[in-house]
């Protein structure tokens, strides 16, 4: 099966613990198309999730980011 790979940054408004940063990356991974999502302990405001494309939508990984009651925005993503 072929995947197509796409990644997008998400900027989280709040500064989280790591324990809340870990549950963020637990949500995405369990979202169909989802290959990985990470945060730097240098920026843990800034969130890379890598997807395949033609599974799910950036806007809707943002969305369960959001649902989770973050402030969250994409950083170059549409």
């Amino acid at each position: 099966m072929t995947t197509y790979n796409a990644n997008v940054v998400v900027h989280i408004d709040e500064l989280l613990s790591t324990k809340q940063l870990n549950d963020v990356e637990v949500v995405l991974s369990e979202v169909t198309g989802v290959v990985s999502s990470c945060v730097h302990e240098r920026t843990p405001h800034l969130l890379v999730v890598d997807y395949d494309s033609r599974a799910v939508h950036s806007g809707t990984l943002l969305g369960h980011i959001k649902d989770g009651g973050l402030h969250a925005e994409l950083v170059g993503g549409i």
